[in-house]
């Protein structure tokens, strides 16, 4: 009977502890994440069911403003309307030196009286001369010079017209009016100041009704529509809903603000809403479905705008550029790479990278497994504006 002997291979062996140890490092590998890598918190993505009132802000403006000027010159010699005074369409404000006015136009009037006689002169001279030349008794010459002599008195006349016109109208802009039925916002000349055609005299405004001028996010600008009815709050009413109608929409977006520009017309017969007031306008309420939302606290501001990172299966964080929209309960709606079924970090993001490998924990702080996700059906319904 042949014993039997095992050799030993110094190969095998070394090839056996190669393997040991490669086992043993990964084992090491796969224990280490937990200890030494950044911690956070990862919570899912909602879908949530939002019904949000759309407001915009404002202020309150005049419906008609005007800076009533001087259109003669002269020296102020009476003065009717005062500062806060209410004044009608055509109620005299202010007088600018009629006298003169009177003498210039006295001075137009007899000037036009002359040029009419001269006209009657030449045009009995043209007819005389006219038959004298169809009798042969004259020359083709003087004829020409009668009726050249009658157009000139016929130009003269028109220009008497056109002075004595403007002497008239000089004489009516010497007394100044109101445009319009409102109150003297203020006053800048007094009796006894010499004018310039163009100088300031008084700042009009009318205030009923009032408008209010607002706007509107460029993702709300199909929300508003001319005749619609909006809510208006002011700070000094706290108490009191205005209703307005929209009378103006602005047919472009302000390409700096993104926003759109419009107006809305309401009653202001008491005279207590003044122009540049503050103003909160409520376009009404709208709902949506399926928005998605993530936790307020897993948004963070870079220089590039705002930012969330993304965990996926394998505990790596992607790092996505995001535009916040409404908040609801510590909810915020997101618009970009998002979507039902993602893990967002929530709690850890200033110590992480884009690609970073990191240890999912849960709120106390224990290594978590992967979370549930939560699908949608829940709903919120509160004010915009946040």
């Amino acid at each position: 009977m042949m014993n039997s002997r095992v050799r030993f291979s110094p190969v095998l062996f070394l090839a056996s502890a190669y393997l040991a140890g490669l086992m043993g490092c990964a084992q090491e590998e796969q224990a280490a994440p937990a200890a030494s890598l950044a911690p956070v918190l990862g919570v899912p993505v909602r879908l949530l069911d939002v019904t949000e009132n759309v407001e915009a802000t404002g202020q309150l403006i005049a419906k008609f403003e005007a800076a009533v000027a001087s259109q003669v010159n002269g020296q102020v010699t009476s003065i009717w309307a005062e500062e806060g005074q209410a004044v009608i369409e055509g109620e005299a404000l202010l007088e600018i030196d009629p006298q003169r006015r009177v003498l210039e136009l006295s001075n137009a009037q007899a000037s036009m009286a002359q040029a009419e006689a001269q006209v009657l002169e030449s045009r009995r001279d043209f007819k005389r001369i006219q038959n004298l030349r169809k009798r042969g008794a004259t020359s083709e010459a003087l004829l020409d010079d009668a009726r050249t002599a009658l157009e000139l008195s016929r130009s003269r006349q028109k220009a008497a017209e056109a002075h004595l016109g403007l002497a008239e109208r000089a004489l009516a802009d010497s007394t100044v009016r109101a445009p319009f039925s409102g109150l003297i916002a203020r006053r800048h000349v007094s009796t006894g100041e010499y004018l310039s055609v163009g100088m300031p005299l008084f700042e009009l405004v009318a205030l009923d009704p009032i408008e209010v001028e607002f706007s509107v996010a460029e993702k709300d600008s199909s929300r508003i529509r001319l005749g619609q009815v909006v809510q208006i709050t002011l700070a000094p009413f706290p108490d009191l809903i205005f209703e307005a109608e929209v009378t103006m929409i602005a047919p472009t977006i302000e390409p700096i603000t993104r926003t759109l520009r419009a107006k809305a017309l309401f009653s202001n017969s008491e005279g207590r809403l003044k122009p540049g007031l503050f103003a909160h306008v409520r376009l009404g309420l709208e709902s949506r479905r399926g928005v998605v939302m993530v936790p307020e606290e897993s948004l963070v501001q870079r220089a590039d705008g705002t930012v969330l990172f993304r965990l996926n299966d394998k505990n790596r964080v992607e790092r996505l550029v995001v535009t916040p929209g409404v908040l609801r309960e510590g909810w915020v709606e997101v618009e970009g790479d998002v979507k039902q079924g993602d893990v967002v970090v929530a709690r850890g993001q200033e110590q992480i990278v884009d690609g970073a490998l990191v240890s999912r924990r849960s709120k106390a702080g224990a290594i978590a497994a992967p979370p549930t996700v939560a699908a949608g059906g829940s709903s919120f319904a509160a004010g915009a504006g946040q």
